[in-house]
């Protein structure tokens, strides 16, 4: 054992705190001393720009012909809020049944919602009315009943 060729180093050089190290001076003063520096640019540092408009969201905000989002028919709207007050519920009361926010319902009601097939499901079994299809404001029948 006393024969390895493990070498004792010592290390009498303080290392600087990370703030030290990210302040210009220091960075320019490494750089004079000949020491490798890496420095990135964060993008968009500094700056709150979470939501960044791309090309493809601007194109659906014009929404022209060929390019947009299907919404609810006012005819579902008017069948979801009539059968909803047929059964004495309010917005808020009918988005509690079906475990939904308030804002959900009232933009089916007036047509601004983009379709959701669980939505409309859940919407369908709380009113009792059918809202796809071609019977829209039909009695909905559940396929399978419980036993």
């Amino acid at each position: 054992m006393a024969e390895s060729d493990w070498d004792t180093v010592t290390v009498l050089r303080k290392k600087g705190s990370a703030a030290q190290s990210k302040s210009k001076q220091a960075v320019t003063a490494a750089q004079r001393r000949g020491e490798e520096v890496e420095t990135t640019k964060k993008w968009a540092a500094g700056q709150n720009k979470q939501h960044v408009v791309t090309k493809n969201t601007a194109k659906l905000d014009r929404e022209t012909e060929e390019l947009h989002h299907e919404r609810v028919p006012l005819e579902v709207g008017k069948v979801i809020q009539m059968g909803r007050q047929a059964k004495g519920l309010t917005q808020k009361d009918l988005a509690t049944k079906i475990n939904e926010k308030p804002q959900v319902i009232a933009d089916y009601e007036c047509g601004k919602a983009i379709p959701n097939n669980q939505v409309m499901g859940k919407i369908e079994r709380a009113i009792g009315l059918r809202l796809r299809g071609r019977e829209i404001g039909q009695p909905f029948e559940p396929v399978f009943k419980k036993k």
